[in-house]
């Protein structure tokens, strides 16, 4: 008992020296600022696949911090190397704790006008022309993990274990986990009991998180169909079969799958992003390529989806009296599919406590499932075996919010060209409250 009480004090003590926001994002123990950094990785943003400078910096400042630091962690299918980091910090017998960052960029033109906004471009793999911007807050995430790790460091009295540290590259093409996954990344650095981490948001302002107990994101599935016919002039289509009438015909029957096929209190989308079929106003093409991307909470939803798409599909290409060497071809693409990320109640319950400590309960909302995709829970594996808990990081300026609240707008958010951190509150409570969960899981 007086080992608990006097370990409590000595994790009061710690959160206590991360109150002030100047102290944890501008004075934390280490060589150089925060804020410093954060600054420095989001005007020089990577896309995935391509982190290099980004996870050297992470990795140096890991080094530094006094972790055991392992770099260019994880394999893609066709065996590129990926910029996987793990930072190993273990500080005697106990649990072993994972906290994930990730790193990658998006393909967006910044427009904020920030000083130190983002004047990078790059070609991407298929050699087009894109800008690059940390439109998701990536580099907030990875510089809250160094936060995190100097914190840590510096008061190995206050906790026992192991701190696994990755930051993880590619989630914006969710594979990057997968790929640390297959570069044995447990075998080598061993298995964590628990995985937690944290992503910013345009939903609240800084000083504020969010917690979902249960389903807290939406699995993705990325599928694509081509809808093939048989070409002709387009003043003579009763020589053809039309595979853009057909196509139009299978996007509307696709939105009976969630309306009709699926449970209503089973949550999924269906959402057709991209069409491509023709050359010519009158040439009817013999095929239509689409792109498709759906969402399910449960493994249920995605088959229900899955099922449907496959036979709407083949049922527009029957109607019109194809033959079977022109049907319908679907495609789905794992390596660009999430699965629904699951948030352990008991080890969420663990860390709302721990946020609630660190934060007072006026900060710490509950927070709803949300449909957008991460691949955070691959590191549960397959079936939960490992308890994962991700929770919200309130990112925008407090008065900015609040003007937009009364307003009855919304601040721009990630995967929009004027997502705009505000960086030095945002890190405050982002090191500070995930300091707080690991202190509390690492007893």
């Amino acid at each position: 008992m007086v080992k608990l009480l006097r370990r409590g004090c000595l994790v009061a003590s710690v959160l206590a020296s991360l109150a002030a926001p100047a102290l944890a994002v501008a004075q934390a123990p280490g060589p150089a600022p925060l804020l410093a950094i954060y600054k420095s990785i989001h005007a020089h943003p990577e896309l995935s696949h391509y982190e290099e400078q980004t996870s050297a910096v992470l990795a140096t400042e890991l080094r530094a911090a006094g972790y055991a630091v392992t770099d260019h962690v994880g394999v893609y299918p066709d065996g590129a190397r990926a910029f996987g980091v793990v930072g190993i910090l273990k500080n005697g017998p106990g649990p072993t704790l994972l906290i994930r960052a990730d790193m990658d960029a998006l393909p967006i033109v910044e427009e904020t006008g920030l000083p130190y906004a983002s004047h990078i471009t790059t070609k991407t793999r298929s050699g087009l022309d894109v800008g690059v911007m940390h439109a998701c807050g990536h580099d907030i995430h990875t510089t809250n993990l160094i936060g995190v790790a100097r914190a840590m460091a510096a008061n190995r009295s206050s906790w026992h274990g192991t701190l696994m540290l990755v930051g993880q590259p590619s989630e914006e093409t969710v594979d990057g986990a997968r790929a640390m996954l297959a570069d044995h990344l447990y075998e080598r650095f061993g298995r964590p009991d628990m995985v937690v981490g944290l992503h910013d948001t345009n939903a609240w302002p800084a000083g504020k998180v969010g917690l979902a107990v249960g389903p807290a994101q939406a699995g993705a599935t990325s599928v694509d169909v081509t809808i093939r016919g048989i070409g002709s002039h387009g003043a003579a289509p009763q020589m053809g079969k039309d595979p853009v009438v057909l196509t139009a015909l299978f996007i509307t029957q696709l939105q009976t799958i969630v309306s009709r096929e699926e449970d209503p209190q089973d949550p999924a989308i269906v959402t057709v992003g991209s069409i491509h079929g023709g050359a010519k106003r009158n040439i009817i093409p013999d095929e239509v390529k689409l792109e498709l991307t759906t969402r399910a909470f449960s493994e249920h939803g995605r088959q229900v989806i899955l099922d449907g798409i496959r036979q709407m599909a083949q049922g527009v290409a029957i109607s019109a009296g194809l033959p079977p060497d022109r049907a319908p071809i679907v495609t789905v693409l794992d390596g660009e599919s999430a699965p629904p990320l699951y948030n352990d109640p008991a080890l969420s319950a663990r860390v709302k406590a721990a946020l609630v400590g660190a934060l007072g309960p006026a900060n710490v909302i509950d927070a709803r499932p949300i449909t957008p995709s991460e691949d955070v829970g691959e590191f549960g594996l397959p079936g939960h075996q490992i308890p994962v808990s991700y929770y919200w990081l309130g990112a925008m300026n407090p008065e900015k919010f609040q003007a937009a609240e009364a307003a009855g707008r919304a601040l721009p958010g990630p995967h929009n060209s004027r997502f705009e951190p505000d960086p030095e509150p945002t890190l405050a409570t982002g090191v500070r409250s995930m300091t707080a969960v690991a202190l509390a899981l690492l007893q």
